[in-house]
């Protein structure tokens, strides 16, 4: 049974607010985040009377930039931690930040935040590249690289125990060391990897080109990612829709995230429905940056098409090209779901915005232009 929009506000408050995840954070942020989700969020105060609207603006916006900046600083913090633990036993490395707070795509006051933990010691490149065939790549080194990798994932997790002993440090994921609680103020999880370079970054030397390969220690075995180039992709496509693809793709994250609550199992990632939303119509969404609520009709719509376009919808790839978005059936019943959750919540705005339309039909083309027509202002 799906909960009344009233529920849904609230849960869309507590996540945004970082109220539904106290236990993974500190004593003094959990009062921290008590004391600020006191306080209302200015989309609370749009549309006042018209709740399905009210829901779907707030879901379009970006976390309060402090919940992210505090993200980012214990990342860092965990990060000095681990460099300083790793250098005593003379591995070097680097960190760079990955996932959905390194593209702002977030929806969580409290969210996971990623940090790639890049051993430097060596990095490994494609052998096709423009660099390797003019015989740039020299130095080899003499050891067994996956066996370093393996070693760093090792030695990180003792280091990450020491230094935080009153954290829950998770060392049973494949690829990520998962640490929530004690004096952290946020989750973090830290992932073992190496530089690839790629054919493409041999040629530009630009690092969104430039691929990780993250350690999957059940096998062990390594797994190419090029996390740089989908946040490139995302953030360049979003300048072009004026901000417009950030919203949307948060828009459906939140509206996931509550069909859940409400017992849909939606399995699409975060990373599948940025890379589905990625394809869009970057020019529809383009009309968000003064009539917000054409941003759910576009997305809607998106969805939409491509539920009634399997063959088409399947061969659509994530952005940094290296697979298919819709790789398998759970996704596409999944994508069905997704679809159905966002015909419904653009239906009631549709009909909050007109209210002589309360009742009867109302077709696919009616809702799209009073979505695409409607303003609501920053106060009312």
């Amino acid at each position: 049974m799906k909960r009344d929009i009233e529920s849904k506000l609230k849960s869309l408050n507590s996540r945004r607010s970082g109220a539904d995840r106290l236990g993974e954070i500190s004593l003094e942020s959990i009062s921290e985040v008590l004391a600020k989700s006191l306080k209302s969020e200015s989309y609370t105060k749009r549309s006042p009377s018209q709740k399905h609207t009210q829901y779907v603006l707030g879901a379009m916006q970006e976390v309060d930039p402090d919940y992210t900046k505090i993200s980012l600083e214990e990342a860092d913090r965990v990060g000095n931690q681990l460099k300083k633990g790793l250098e005593k036993k003379d591995i070097t490395v680097e960190f760079r930040i990955q996932g959905s707070v390194a593209a702002n795509l977030h929806i969580r006051g409290v969210s996971d935040v990623d940090i790639l933990t890049l051993d430097s010691r060596y990095h490994r490149y494609s052998t096709e590249g423009s660099k390797a065939k003019q015989g740039s790549y020299k130095n080899p080194v003499s050891y067994n690289t996956l066996d370093s990798l393996v070693l760093l994932r090792k030695e990180s997790e003792t280091i990450l125990e020491s230094a935080f002993p009153a954290a829950k440090v998770k060392t049973d994921g494949p690829k990520a060391i998962n640490l929530t609680g004690g004096s952290l103020r946020r989750p973090v999880d830290v992932v073992p990897a190496n530089w690839f370079d790629t054919d493409e970054y041999q040629d530009t030397n630009s690092e969104s080109d430039r691929g990780v390969e993250i350690l999957d220690k059940s096998v062990p075995v390594r797994i190419l990612n090029m996390p740089f180039k989908h946040i490139f992709k995302i953030s360049q496509r979003d300048a072009l829709a004026l901000g417009g693809l950030k919203k949307a793709i948060r828009l459906v994250k939140n509206v996931k995230a509550d069909a859940e609550v409400d017992g849909a199992k939606i399995e699409l990632s975060s990373f599948d429905i940025a890379s589905a939303i990625w394809h869009s119509d970057i020019t529809a969404l383009t009309v968000g940056i003064a009539n917000e609520l054409a941003i759910l009709a576009e997305t809607t719509r998106f969805l939409d098409l491509l539920t009634r376009n399997r063959s088409w919808a399947q061969g659509l790839k994530v952005p940094d090209g290296s697979r298919v978005i819709f790789d398998s059936e759970k996704k596409w019943e999944a994508l069905t779901l997704l679809s159905l959750e966002m015909d419904d919540i653009s239906e009631r705005v549709s009909r909050e915005q007109k209210a002589a339309l309360q009742f009867g039909p109302l077709s696919i083309e009616a809702r799209t232009k009073i979505l695409r027509e409607s303003y609501i202002p920053d106060f009312q």
